[in-house]
């Protein structure tokens, strides 16, 4: 197809927005170092063992120890562990990962209900106009990074500049933990610099391409022709041609339907008491309905998360017919979940209610009480305590 005789309209650069690009630093491989720190330091590979899966195995991230060695995502398990013998190969937990997932994208929308997601670890945000009136889209990456990190103890790398192309390049730009700003009068030395495989959306094929015309920065395709773009690549000739020039407008969209509403807490101080973990309950409670209110939604499934001594997790779950429209209604369940399942007296030092299956209140949503526990009232019991 001759691109060359197609008329498409020039779109001006807006520079007005401000946009977040958040990228979760070794998302999985993270979130196991946490719920098991005995492997701090280690190459950790989340994947099934090669030997357990008679070398079929694909690697979905690894730390950044096992990328030393050239370990990398969708690489064959089997290369994984010829690169390095000494790998800890951890089966990917994508339960846990979208628990998080969903906790961290709860932390985005307390500054703007503009989110866009690309995948469980990484996410766009339209800040322009947030929630705090901050004036600092910088301010608000920061304050991110930081919740981020105190609310899960995981780390994130982000970018920061006025369109999504910029700013997902940037928060690549210093990882791990890094925040890289591109204001727009700094974005031509910027994308000038780069290496051409470091622009979002050129793989393997088209890298050759673009190394057969002798382009390997971003200074050498902006030399380049629309025309001469157009006709090798196509329509993706015309984007590149513009984004090298800082052009990219397309708005940050919000799709994410929400699949959990959920709060958790880690304890300083264990608890080896059962009055300790429903007394937490009540409060984890409360505050997980407040959170569905304040989103409009009801559910039928709660999640009770805990986390013994030793580091080991466990999530239990029970669904209901009705949905759930109190916290008291919501704390019965919680607590019959740990009097059925829990262990206090090998020590406690996390504890999570969450509750799914998800839908918008209504009146057809709405039902009788659920049933009352063994375990008392909610109010009543937090005037005794």
């Amino acid at each position: 197809m001759d691109y060359g005789i197609l008329k498409f309209d020039e779109p001006d650069r807006d520079t007005s927005r401000k946009i977040i690009h958040i990228d979760m630093d070794a998302f999985y491989a993270s979130v196991e170092r946490r719920e098991d720190p005995s492997l701090e330091g280690k190459p950790v590979v989340i994947a099934r063992h090669p030997k357990d899966t008679e070398g079929r195995g694909v690697v979905t991230t690894a730390s950044y120890e096992a990328r030393q060695f050239g370990i990398h995502s969708a690489m064959s398990a089997a290369k994984a562990y010829e690169l390095c013998p000494t790998a800890v190969f951890i089966p990917p937990n994508f339960t846990l990962y979208r628990e998080i997932s969903a906790q961290i994208h709860n932390i985005f929308e307390q500054y703007t209900d503009l989110v866009q997601p690309l995948s469980l670890d990484e996410a766009y945000l339209d800040v322009t106009d947030n929630k705090y009136n901050l004036p600092s889209a910088t301010i608000i990456a920061r304050q991110l990074q930081q919740k981020i990190y105190d609310q899960t103890k995981l780390t994130c790398s982000a970018g920061v500049s006025y369109n999504k192309f910029i700013a997902k390049i940037a928060s690549d730009y210093q990882k791990p933990s890094g925040l890289t700003v591109v204001p727009p009068e700094l974005a031509e030395c910027f994308l000038m610099k780069l290496p051409i495989e470091k622009f979002f959306g050129v793989g393997e094929k088209t890298l050759e391409k673009m190394h057969t015309l002798d382009i390997y920065t971003g200074e050498d395709l902006y030399q380049q022709s629309l025309d001469d773009l157009m006709q090798v690549f196509g329509k993706m000739g015309y984007s590149l041609y513009h984004k090298v020039r800082g052009i990219d407008n397309s708005p940050v969209i919000a799709n994410r339907t929400r699949k959990s509403v959920g709060k958790e807490s880690t304890y300083a101080h264990m608890m080896t008491h059962d009055d300790e973990v429903i007394q937490q309950l009540r409060r984890l409670s409360q505050q997980t309905f407040a959170s569905l209110e304040k989103h409009h939604l009801h559910g039928k499934t709660v999640v009770l998360k805990y986390r013994y001594s030793n580091f080991s997790t466990h999530t239990k779950r029970k669904t209901l017919f009705n949905y759930i429209h109190s916290a008291q209604d919501l704390f019965n369940i919680a607590s019959d979940i740990w009097y059925e399942e829990g262990e206090a007296e090998r020590g406690i030092r996390l504890l999570g209610v969450t509750v799914t299956n998800l839908n918008k209140m209504s009146y057809e949503n709405m039902a009788l009480p659920l049933h009352h526990s063994k375990r008392g009232d909610l109010r009543n019991n937090d005037d005794k305590t």
